[in-house]
């Protein structure tokens, strides 16, 4: 077995063994545990997970919609990723100007009754649509606030300027690889508010030793299930991305949970990854003529030798 899939295999049992039952902000349910750690050796192969498959393809068009500053689902959904829809389509059928059928409790509905769902279904699509073919309704409803993007990329400052934290940490990382200051933070206590979904992967350092570049993370809140797993292949290939850049090897991607919770509604989906053998992981393949990661597309990141268990679905609680 894999100890970089048996790490979050791991997680998933100490938490089913040992979590506690949480109410939380949508009203789904949790089992959950506060404080948890694993740690993925890059070197034995790339993390996405075995048990059941991850689709690589929305990891990385999401990390390079975060690496390009983006904010706005318009991007993703153009490269096929949907993510990211609900938080968006909430804010639509809010607000005054939509006069479509009742959304209200949409994702709890949807789950429950199949007619809504039906309903839901064709008015995110027709949602869907808009966004790529209308760039005005795109800035008015595609837009998520000072999300990932922005604060990696564009942080506000109090004297009204910005700072570009991925390009100076990068740079940083050249210049004093010793720092203990390698860090870039996503949380803006004074954007919170504005934000679609305050960021659950707050912060995160990186770590230069031997030649190699580690890089830890600080998820406030996990969802084990569905969330985590895209979590750890993201940082994983961002590790990548900037160990390439910097002539550096990459090292360990550390991920340190806060509030790490199951959904009750995903615990069947849990009990069948579980009963899965885990297999070789995946090789990742960068573009070797991309020298900057902001020069990075979608086609410059592949992976070889993929073959995991089949995907199991669950409900996203929005």
């Amino acid at each position: 077995m894999s100890r970089n899939e048996n790490e979050y295999l791991n997680l998933l049992r100490y938490v089913l063994e040992n979590g506690k039952r949480k109410e939380d902000r949508t009203g789904t349910g949790t089992i959950s545990t506060f404080g948890y750690q694993m740690r993925f050796d890059l070197s034995e192969g790339f993390p996405l997970l075995t048990t059941k498959r991850v689709p690589f393809g929305l990891v990385k068009s999401e990390l390079l919609w975060f690496m390009k500053g983006d904010t706005n689902i318009q991007y993703l959904l153009k490269h096929n990723n949907n993510i990211w829809n609900e938080w968006a389509f909430k804010k639509w059928v809010e607000s005054p100007e939509y006069s479509g059928p009742d959304m209200t409790n949409f994702g709890l509905r949807s789950q429950q009754d199949e007619a809504f769902r039906l309903q839901y279904e064709e008015q995110m699509e027709a949602f869907k649509a808009r966004i790529v073919s209308d760039d005005s309704f795109a800035r008015q409803y595609g837009e998520l606030g000072n999300i990932y993007g922005k604060q990696w990329r564009e942080w506000r400052t109090s004297t009204g300027g910005t700072i570009d934290q991925l390009k100076d940490v990068i740079e940083a990382i050249r210049k004093t690889p010793d720092s203990r200051r390698l860090i870039v933070s996503a949380w803006s206590p004074e954007d919170v508010p504005s934000m679609a979904l305050p960021p659950c992967h707050t912060m995160f350092q990186f770590y230069v030793a031997e030649g190699k570049l580690s890089c830890q993370l600080y998820q406030r809140s996990g969802d084990i299930f569905l969330g985590i797993p895209f979590n750890i292949a993201s940082y994983a290939l961002l590790t990548h991305m900037i160990a390439k850049e910097c002539g550096l090897t990459p090292g360990e991607f550390v991920h340190t949970l806060g509030d790490a919770h199951i959904y009750i509604n995903h615990l069947e989906q849990i009990k069948l990854q579980l009963s899965r053998e885990p297999r070789e992981l995946p090789r990742l393949k960068l573009n070797p003529d991309i020298s900057s990661v902001f020069d990075y597309e979608v086609k410059d990141v592949q992976l070889e030798g993929y073959e995991p268990h089949p995907a199991i679905k669950a409900p996203v609680a929005v």
